[in-house]
C-alpha cells in the first residue's frame, strides 16, 4: 500500500525530530518502555510510552530549535495505524478503560532576561494514595489477576503530577490500610474483616489459618480495654468460633488432616476449653492418619503402647511407628530404630536395620528431636557398638555429640561436660569448658549436671572457679531433690562431714538409707559402716580433683 508507506514514513520522520526536539532534558530512552506502573492500553501499546518523565527539569543551557507538539486532535501513530488498519481517516482513538490522565507541558527555557518560575519545581508530588486491599473473594471484579489473592486489581495507571484524580479509591470502596500477614492485628474490626473475606472460600487450610488466628486472637484482644467482663464474654466466643471451625473442617465433608489432628491435640491436653476426653482424640488421631498424616501415626502408636483412649496393643504401636517413619517423622525414625536395636515392643534385635533408620533421624535431627545424634554418639563410643555394625569412632561419637548439644539435647552437654572434666573422647582437661556445659545442662534442671557443678564448687578451680562448700551443698541438694542416687549419697556425706551445713548424723543417715533404696553401693556401704562403730560418725579427709580423676566422680 503506496499510502500506507508513506504515512508510516512521515511518522517516522515525525517521531524523530520531536524527540530531538522535545526529549531536552536528561531522559533516558529506556524509560519508555513497560514498567510494573503503567498497565498496557487497549491498542497493546504502554501507557509509560505515551508520557514522558517529568522529573527532572529541562537545562536552560540546551540550544536545540524548538518544535511545537501537534494539537491534541492529532496523534500520529493513531493516523499511521489508520491506514494499516483501514479506519477512516481523521478518526478519534478510542478512548482508554481507565483514568484519563491530564497532560502537562514542560516549562520551556526563556531566554528573557526574567524567566517565568517553574510551577512545576514549586508543588512537589503529593504521596501516594493506599489502595484497596480487601476486595471480597468472590466478587466480579473484571480487573481481578491470578496471582493476586485479594482481587486488588492491576496497579493503577502512571498517575502523572496532578493525583486529585487518584484520591478516591477503585470501585467505590473505602481505602483501607495494609496487614502484615506475620503479624496481623487483633481488633474487633480486623476480625471481621477476616471472617468476611472467607464467606464463600472453599479452601480448608484458609479456615484452618482463621481458626488458629481466633485462639491467638482470644488471648491478645482487649489487653487495655476498660470492661474486662465484656472482654471476657467476647473472648469466650472466639474460642466457641474456632472450636466450631475445627469441627467442621475435621468432620464434615471432605475432611482435613491438619484439623483433626488439632483437635485431637485440644481434647487430649483439655484446651480450648474442652474437656479432656482421650477416646476422642484417639479416634481423631486415627482418621488423620487414614490421610497419611505423619505425627497422626505417631499418635496413634503412642496410645497403642500406653493404652490412652483405646486398649493396649505393641503390634499395633510397632507398626504405625514404622507407618509413620515411612512417612517422614523423625521422632518415629528414632523410636522405631531404638526398638529394633533393643528388642522392645516384642520385637527380635535387629542392629542392621536399626543404625539406618537412627541415621536418618539423626539428618533430620532438630531441637524438638536431637536424640537420634545421642544415641548414635553412643553407639560410636563403646568398643563394639551395635554388635559390629558401627565402628568405633571417639571422635566421631564426640561431633555427634556436639552436634546434639547444640540443640539443646541436655544428656549431651552433660556428656560434653563429663569429657572436658576428664579428658575422654580426644577432649583436653578444660575446666571451663566443662563449666560451661554443666551450666547449660543444670539451666534446663538435669540432675547429673546439678550434681556435677557440685563437685566442681567442693574443690574449686584455679582462676576459674573460687571454692565454695555451700554452692556445693546447695547443688547437690537441688539434685537430690530430684530422686538422684548419687545426689542423695552426696547431701548425706556433706551433713555428715559439715560442709556446706551444720552436722547432723541422723539426718545424713536418712540420706544415705534413700541411697541406699535406690541401690547405691556406696550408701550401703557406709550405712554398715555406721553400725559396726555404733553409730558414731568420723571425719573424712575432703576429697581432691586428683581422687576425682582417679575415680570418676570428686564424691562417688
Amino acid at each position: 500500500m503506496p499510502g500506507s508507506s508513506n504515512t508510516l514514513l512521515r511518522t517516522r520522520n515525525y517521531s524523530l525530530q520531536s524527540y530531538q526536539a522535545d526529549h531536552h532534558d536528561n531522559y533516558s530512552p529506556s524509560s519508555v518502555g513497560h514498567s510494573p506502573q503503567s498497565p498496557p492500553s487497549v491498542n497493546g501499546s504502554v501507557n509509560g510510552g505515551f508520557y514522558r518523565d517529568h522529573h527532572q527539569q529541562p537545562q536552560s543551557g540546551y540550544n536545540a530549535p524548538y518544535r511545537a507538539p501537534p494539537p491534541p486532535s492529532f496523534d500520529p501513530l493513531y493516523a499511521a495505524a489508520s491506514d494499516v488498519l483501514g479506519l477512516p481517516p481523521g478518526a478519534a482513538p478510542p478512548p482508554s478503560p481507565h483514568a484519563t490522565l491530564p497532560v502537562y507541558q514542560h516549562s520551556l527555557p526563556n531566554r528573557s532576561p526574567s524567566p517565568a518560575p517553574s510551577t512545576y519545581a514549586q508543588q512537589p508530588p503529593p504521596p501516594p494514595q493506599p489502595t484497596n486491599q480487601y476486595l471480597q473473594p468472590g466478587s466480579s471484579d473484571p480487573h481481578r489477576l491470578s496471582g493476586d489473592p485479594y482481587g486488588a486489581g492491576p496497579p493503577p495507571a502512571n498517575p502523572g503530577l496532578n493525583r486529585s484524580d487518584t484520591v478516591m479509591p477503585r470501585n467505590g470502596r473505602p481505602a483501607m490500610k495494609a496487614v502484615d500477614v506475620n503479624q496481623p492485628p487483633y481488633t474487633k474490626e480486623y476480625i471481621d474483616q477476616y471472617r468476611n473475606r472467607l464467606k464463600g472460600d472453599p479452601d480448608p487450610e484458609t479456615h484452618f489459618a482463621f481458626a488458629k488466628y481466633l485462639i491467638d486472637a482470644a488471648k491478645k484482644v482487649g489487653a487495655n480495654a476498660q470492661d474486662q467482663k465484656a472482654v471476657r464474654r467476647y473472648r469466650d466466643q472466639l474460642i466457641a468460633e474456632s472450636v466450631k471451625v475445627l469441627r467442621r473442617l475435621a468432620t464434615t465433608g471432605e475432611t482435613y488432616p491438619e484439623a483433626q489432628f488439632f483437635l485431637a491435640n485440644c481434647y487430649g491436653t483439655g484446651l480450648l476449653n474442652l474437656e479432656v476426653d482421650h477416646e476422642k482424640a484417639y479416634h481423631l488421631y486415627l482418621q488423620a492418619s487414614k490421610q497419611n498424616h505423619a505425627q497422626a501415626c505417631y499418635r496413634v502408636a503412642v496410645c497403642n503402647l500406653i493404652g490412652a483412649g483405646t486398649r493396649r496393643d505393641t503390634s499395633r504401636a510397632f507398626a504405625f511407628y514404622r507407618k509413620a517413619a515411612s512417612l517422614g517423622d523423625t521422632a518415629a525414625m528414632y523410636k522405631l530404630g531404638m526398638i529394633l536395636l533393643t528388642g522392645d515392643l516384642g520385637q527380635n534385635k535387629n542392629p542392621r536395620d536399626a543404625i539406618p533408620w537412627l541415621r536418618r533421624a539423626a539428618e533430620q535431627a532438630d531441637e524438638d528431636n536431637p536424640h537420634a545424634l545421642h544415641e548414635l554418639g553412643l553407639l560410636y563410643e563403646r568398643q563394639q557398638g551395635a554388635s559390629g555394625f558401627i565402628i568405633h569412632d571417639p571422635n566421631y561419637a564426640k561431633e555427634l555429640f556436639t552436634q546434639a548439644a547444640n540443640l539443646g539435647y541436655t544428656q549431651s552437654q552433660f556428656k560434653l561436660g563429663h569429657c572436658y572434666e576428664y579428658g575422654t573422647l580426644g577432649c583436653p582437661i578444660d575446666p571451663k569448658r566443662s563449666l560451661a556445659w554443666y551450666i547449660k545442662a543444670a539451666g534446663k534442671e538435669d540432675p547429673h549436671a546439678e550434681l556435677a557443678l557440685s563437685g566442681w564448687y567442693l574443690t574449686g578451680s584455679d582462676g576459674i572457679l573460687k571454692q565454695s562448700d555451700s554452692e556445693a551443698y546447695l547443688w547437690a541438694r537441688r539434685a537430690a531433690n530430684k530422686g538422684l542416687a548419687d545426689a542423695e549419697y552426696a547431701v548425706g556425706y556433706y551433713t555428715e562431714q559439715e560442709i556446706g551445713v551444720k552436722a547432723d548424723l541422723e539426718i545424713a543417715k536418712r540420706w544415705y538409707m534413700r541411697a541406699a533404696a535406690q541401690g547405691n553401693s556406696r550408701a550401703m556401704a557406709r550405712l554398715t559402716e555406721l553400725k559396726r562403730n555404733g553409730g558414731r560418725g568420723g571425719k573424712h579427709a575432703r576429697p581432691t580433683r586428683q581422687q576425682a580423676k582417679d575415680e570418676g566422680c570428686i564424691i562417688i
